[in-house]
């Protein structure tokens, strides 16, 4: 039998039909459609509820927002700050450096020890590549014992308070430095200019008696602070000092620059513990402050 013929049994107190219900059949369709795409759309709803909820229990418990500072720590009003990493330190006011020339020009800031240990400290006078071992060193605070001629009356009229002498010598030459000390610059400035130069030579340690005493010797004077200085450099062997001749003129050289090198040392020395008493002083200071 076939359907077109007869049709499927639609149930008790049913009838039998040979046309099928095309409307009928269509909207039931639909109908199926329509609950299945809810169903879709309901699940993809709940899927996105529970996406958020993890992503807001993940920012409550990392105290952040996407995208945040990760090194920012919340305020007492609720707003992240960057930390502060850069210490802080108290200001240190350092006076600028002592100057080392007014240690030797002011008899109040020229306190040092004053004698030949520190005047003439080095066994061997070095200048460039020359060098001169030292045979004997004298002081004395009569300035007028270590001099002669015209010298005695420019340092008793100026006041000269002490005068340090050291002799060096090589090669059958040898030079005394003298070193006069006075109480202000300008006393020393005048007893150079005045220009006597006669200083009285230093012997012992291999030099004669009678260095530079009846013959030529070079003599030579200068001043720098409240210091002049003074050299006299001749032969051992009692020969005159000529205009040509080098040696005697080279040792007597050396010698000035040695004697203005030992008295700017002076004043770079007492300079520089001048500066580290300050230093320490404003450090004291500003731990205080602090």
């Amino acid at each position: 039998m076939s359907f077109g013929q007869g049709g499927p049994f639609d149930g008790p107190g049913g009838s039998f039909s040979s046309t099928p219900d095309w409307d009928a059949l269509a909207e039931e369709s639909e109908a199926q459609s329509r609950r299945k795409r809810w169903m879709w759309i309901g699940g993809g709803a709940l899927a996105t509820v529970a996406v958020a909820g993890i992503v807001a229990a993940a920012v409550m418990a990392g105290g952040d927002s996407p995208g945040g500072n990760p090194t920012a720590a919340p305020t007492s009003s609720g707003q992240a700050t960057a930390p502060d990493d850069k210490p802080s330190f108290p200001d240190v006011s350092v006076p600028p450096p002592p100057n080392p020339q007014d240690y030797i020009s002011d008899p109040k800031k020229d306190t040092a020890p004053l004698t030949p240990a520190t005047l003439f400290p080095q066994k061997t006078m070095v200048i460039g590549e020359h060098s001169y071992p030292r045979t004997s060193t004298a002081s004395t605070k009569d300035c007028t014992a270590a001099a002669q001629g015209a010298l005695v009356s420019s340092l008793s009229h100026n006041g000269c308070k002490q005068l340090l002498r050291a002799t060096y010598a090589k090669g059958g030459v040898a030079v005394t430095i003298g070193i006069a000390v006075f109480d202000s610059p300008a006393k020393a400035t005048k007893v150079m200019n005045e220009n006597r130069t006669n200083l009285m030579p230093l012997p012992g340690g291999g030099v004669p008696s009678d260095f530079c005493q009846g013959h030529k010797c070079r003599m030579a004077t200068n001043a720098t602070g409240r210091y002049a200085y003074f050299t006299i450099a001749g032969y051992l062997n009692g020969k005159d000092v000529v205009t040509s001749e080098t040696k005697a003129r080279q040792i007597a050289r050396d010698g000035g620059s040695y004697a203005f090198t030992q008295i700017t040392q002076r004043g770079k020395d007492q300079a520089a513990k001048a500066a580290e008493r300050q230093l320490k002083e404003a450090q004291k200071k500003a731990g205080r402050s602090s």
